[in-house]
């Protein structure tokens, strides 16, 4: 076996107060927030002089975990804003809730947007995609 576990999926957002508070929203808890800056910084993710703050998101069972990452230098590179679920790249992560109605009205306050419509999949899932901070698209199932 050569993976031991998946630690966390890595977001970057310009506004990282606005992504804390939508994954806060969601049920998400703040495990920790730190700022990550040096050589050997720049020399992980191959940038030059980065500095960038970081709020570490756990789901509240504990085995899940977003990193929400604010780059301050260098600056963080705008891509296409609300692109179409079909975009090559990952750009959606799915959770799984207890109350997909009240979840959606809870997150339209943090500006969510449904992508389509809420929809029942066979007789199994009851699910949807919501737009959430800077445009990426967070599905939510029961």
């Amino acid at each position: 076996m050569t993976i031991k576990r998946m630690d966390n999926v890595g977001i970057v957002f310009d506004d990282l107060e606005a992504a804390i508070a939508f994954f806060g929203e969601l049920g998400m808890e703040l495990e920790g927030r730190a700022q990550t800056e040096g050589s050997w910084a720049g020399r992980t993710v191959g940038l030059d002089g980065v500095r960038c703050d970081i709020a570490m998101m756990r789901t509240p069972d504990g085995h899940s975990r977003l990193e929400l990452a604010k780059y301050h230098t260098p600056a963080a590179i705008a891509g296409p804003r609300n692109p179409p679920h079909n975009t090559v790249g990952m750009h959606r992560v799915m959770f799984a809730v207890e109350d997909i109605e009240d979840v959606v009205a809870r997150l339209r306050a943090h500006g969510a947007e449904l992508v389509g419509e809420l929809v029942r999949y066979e007789d199994s899932y009851l699910l949807c995609y919501v737009r959430g901070p800077e445009g990426i698209i967070v599905g939510l199932a029961i």
